[in-house]
């Protein structure tokens, strides 16, 4: 028999170090399809060892290597979130530098060089190499100080750095994308209030056999309908995800110049478009189609028959895929597992492939907890979803009469989805004897169309009540503590949060990471992207926006909270945590802040990450009296005493 230690209180081989080392994230999957000697493939790395330094990788003989050494890093900030920061073709490499947000050019040979200006205010993404006229096509930001906001453009840009204008007027501009024969560009485009899950536009331009880029004309502008990812097959025949049927769907150009649905899939292949070059299906050299596609909080990998539409499911030992793209007749893949973190792997269908790239892995008798797809009736008789890790250790058991206290966890955006791959920090959680509810509240992708609209004009209540009916579920099925309910999220999660402790008795306590307090400030403040995003989600009035906003109701707030900010967060700018931490001081209710003054929305730096989570187990460990912890790092909470 395990030894017994209350829930809470379990010694882990998981470490702070092991969830800083999950940082290291791969994105941006890039084919060079010009190399001489096959398709290679480069892909973007971030470091959370250097500060959350992103470098770009390929393969060589000896394994994966960098084309990048520090200090430079390939970082977007266009819509202040960025993507698709780099493009390769035949060795040379162009990205944008995140210094200085300029496009740099590294040749075969390790050389840098600069293409655009550094010293203008224009920022790019979504690079694209233009192979046949020599030139990359992009999404520009002009950030001009003299206009209301800034102004998006689809560019080109030469060898000699001139940039030229190919589309402006729409607010919005995403996935500029080259025909095999380039003689045609498409994009997606879309205008306030909308944001891109919303309602969006397909626009083209000719380009003549001199490589002039014509006129843009819309192509396909369906009412009410989100648009994802054009992609032409070998042949020139465009392909785009669209959620007519409720569903993102994969359709495609018919004969009569509009478009058809090629599947009929109650799932989806598409993802909310916060971040440029993001890539859910691919044609393969020899025409063959795989596609990704997310059911009921679950990914899947598949070939679709180009006749019919069906898609065949492939057996795999992973149930979480992103950024798919076609290497020769093979594709490569970022996949993941409840027990593997994710990783680049290559299939060739006939076996399960093989894995290219992995992050650190966790200690490997580490016992791992395993998510549980749930659902559970919420408010208005409808229906919320999550992932439930009960604790899992390898070397102790609970009292038989003691439960686990729940964290409930929520994601960001608030249009997003968590997902089933092997996450360090939950895992950090479940082996110390927490348990963790991973809520997918209404408003979430990856369940349709009309549930990820769930949430319009409901912010701060739908998403309140499916956490608060979720941790009712857990409780009434004797799994949980329901007196000892935390409650963890980041950004617009982190506003669920705060809600959440402000207007329910639900949690003990709660950890908001750079969550919002003041809606007001919040729409005053924020970037472009989302300057409409919460008229669809709240409304403007003031009066609304008040009641929802955590921080005009903290005399209802009571019980513990630790506050985690960057102090460069441009998105939930550190005034929005020093209010809500100076109110909620100034009435004595146990508060704790912890800023890291170099970090923007979201923490890459790997110190700070190990600080941030050991900061959090402090906090949970001290407001829940649990006894017994050993190696809490100090944490200074005010209005509390640990007697």
């Amino acid at each position: 028999m395990k030894p017994i230690r209350p829930y809470g209180s379990w010694p882990s081989s998981i470490s702070a170090a092991h969830v800083a080392a999950a940082g290291r994230k791969f994105a941006d999957l890039t084919v060079d399809r010009g190399a001489a000697d096959g398709p290679r493939l480069y892909w973007l790395e971030s470091r959370p060892e250097e500060a959350g330094r992103n470098t770009i990788m390929t393969l060589s003989e000896h394994g994966a290597i960098s084309c990048l050494d520090a200090p430079a890093s390939a970082r977007s900030s266009v819509h202040e979130y960025g993507g698709g920061a780099f493009t390769v073709h035949a060795g040379f490499i162009w990205f944008v530098n995140a210094a200085d947000q300029a496009i740099w050019m590294r040749d075969p040979e390790g050389q840098l060089s600069t293409i655009t200006d550094p010293g203008t205010d224009l920022r790019y993404a979504d690079l694209q190499y233009d192979a046949r006229y020599g030139r990359l096509i992009a999404i520009a930001e002009d950030l001009d100080e003299s206009r209301d906001e800034p102004v998006a453009r689809v560019v080109s840009i030469h060898r000699d750095g001139r940039v030229h204008t190919l589309a402006e007027g729409h607010d919005f501009y995403a996935s500029p994308r080259l025909s095999p024969a380039a003689d045609r560009l498409v994009w997606l485009a879309w205008n306030h209030p909308n944001m891109p899950w919303d309602v969006s536009e397909l626009w083209q331009a000719p380009i003549d056999d001199a490589g002039q880029i014509g006129e843009p004309a819309p192509l396909w502008q369906p009412t009410g309908v989100s648009l994802f990812g054009p992609v032409f097959n070998p042949d020139g025949r465009l392909h785009v995800v669209a959620d007519i049927d409720d569903w993102w769907n994969i359709h495609r150009e018919s004969a009569d110049g509009g478009f058809e649905a090629l599947t009929a899939e109650q799932g989806e292949f598409g993802v909310p478009q916060w971040v440029f070059g993001q890539s859910t299906y691919d044609f393969t050299d020899d025409g063959r189609l795989f596609a990704l596609i997310t059911q009921d909080g679950i990914w899947h990998i598949g070939e679709v028959d180009c006749d019919t539409g069906a898609v065949n499911r492939l057996r795999h030992d992973c149930n979480f895929f992103e950024q798919i793209t076609a290497l020769g007749n093979r594709v490569a893949v970022v996949a993941a597992s409840p027990a593997r973190a994710k990783h680049i792997r290559r299939l060739d269908f006939a076996a399960a492939g093989e894995v290219l790239r992995s992050a650190d892995s966790l200690p490997a008798d580490a016992a791992l907890s395993r998510p549980e797809p749930m659902s559970w009736p919420t408010g208005e008789g409808e229906t919320a979803h999550g992932l439930f890790y009960p604790p899992a250790s390898e070397r102790w058991s609970a009292p038989a009469d003691e439960r686990p206290p729940l964290i409930l966890k929520c994601h960001g955006g608030p249009t997003g989805a968590t997902d089933t791959a092997l996450d360090a920090r939950i895992q950090y959680w479940t082996s110390r004897g927490y348990a963790v509810l991973d809520v997918n509240y209404r408003g979430s992708t990856g369940y349709g169309r009309a549930y990820r609209h769930a949430l319009a004009g409901r912010w701060g209540v739908a998403d309140v009540e499916d956490c608060r009916s979720g941790a009712a579920h857990l409780a009434e099925a004797d799994r949980i503590d329901a007196d000892r309910v935390l409650i963890s999220g980041s950004s617009a999660g982190g506003y669920t949060v705060l809600s959440v402790l402000a207007f329910t008795d639900l949690a003990a306590a709660g950890a908001s990471y750079y969550g919002i307090g003041d809606l007001k400030r919040l729409l005053a403040s924020t970037h472009k992207f989302e300057s409409r995003y919460l008229e669809r989600l709240i409304g403007r009035d003031d009066a609304t926006l008040i009641a929802r906003s955590p921080l005009y109701h903290a005399d209802q707030l009571s019980c513990p909270v630790l506050f985690l900010q960057g102090g460069q967060d441009k998105v939930v700018p550190p005034d929005q945590a020093e209010s809500m931490v100076e109110a909620l001081a100034g009435r004595g209710v146990p508060v704790a802040y912890v800023r890291f003054e170099s970090e923007r929305h979201g923490f890459r730096n790997a110190d700070n990450v190990m600080t941030a989570i050991e900061a959090e187990r402090s906090f949970y460990s001290r407001v829940l009296r649990i006894s017994d912890v050993e190696d809490l790092e100090p944490l200074e909470i005010e209005n509390f005493d640990d007697a």
